[in-house]
């Protein structure tokens, strides 16, 4: 069989250096970089992002990222690489984290990266995100505050793991590389993102209080 073209996924918590690495990685590898929350979804999204109901924004970015699949499926057919910067499990950890209680089971069909989880320490994470000039998301607050369910949680996902701990965006890109020609998959991992104990716990409904204001 054919290697395939590349398909890898940059995931981690804001401020590991996901949306600056993302196009280097993307040009690096001569690959499309695909948004995984397509522009059409970008208004329902906004409004959907100023409710409190955890599980209709999980859906909306679970629809969005089925979406975005299709695509990334047709761009890998075409012989074309594919990067993105967060992919499914991000959806599903942050979501759950929150409080989310839908059991999602993915179809075996779905594209599965190589994915390189960004890590960073916590004083670092945040003296940058007090550096960015967009302001955080209610959502974004929300997530901060359960950091340790989500870091847990992205645990049972396969990825290689990247420390961007006083690394330049050029030496977070060396080690990514660095990384896949020692030994990560070139091509798309073949077991598909529905076969990971996923599944998370449910968070009690008491957190559920910190999310109508």
């Amino acid at each position: 069989m054919p290697d395939q073209p590349r398909f890898e996924s940059l995931e981690g918590l804001r401020g590991t250096g996901k949306s600056t690495v993302a196009p280097m990685l993307a040009a690096a590898r001569q690959a499309v970089l695909v948004s995984t929350v397509p522009a059409f979804y970008q208004p329902l999204r906004r409004e959907v992002d100023r409710r409190a109901n955890a599980e209709a924004r999980m859906c909306l970015y679970l629809s969005a990222l089925f979406t975005a699949a299709e695509e990334i499926q047709c761009h890998i057919n075409r012989g074309v690489p594919v990067v993105v910067e967060s992919y499914f499990a991000r959806c599903l950890t942050s979501h759950h984290a929150l409080g989310a209680r839908l059991d999602v089971t993915m179809p075996t069909w779905l594209p599965t990266p190589v994915t390189y989880y960004l890590v960073c320490a916590d004083a670092e994470r945040r003296r940058r995100l007090a550096a960015r000039n967009k302001p955080a998301s209610r959502w974004d607050v929300l997530t901060e505050s359960v950091i340790d369910r989500v870091t847990d949680a992205y645990a049972s996902f396969p990825m290689q793991r990247v420390d961007t701990t006083r690394l330049t965006p050029e030496e977070v890109l060396r080690a990514i590389t660095a990384t896949d020609t020692q030994g990560a998959h070139s091509h798309a991992d073949t077991e598909p993102v529905g076969a990971h104990p996923h599944l998370l716990p449910a968070v009690p409904r008491g957190l559920a209080g910190t999310r109508g204001s």
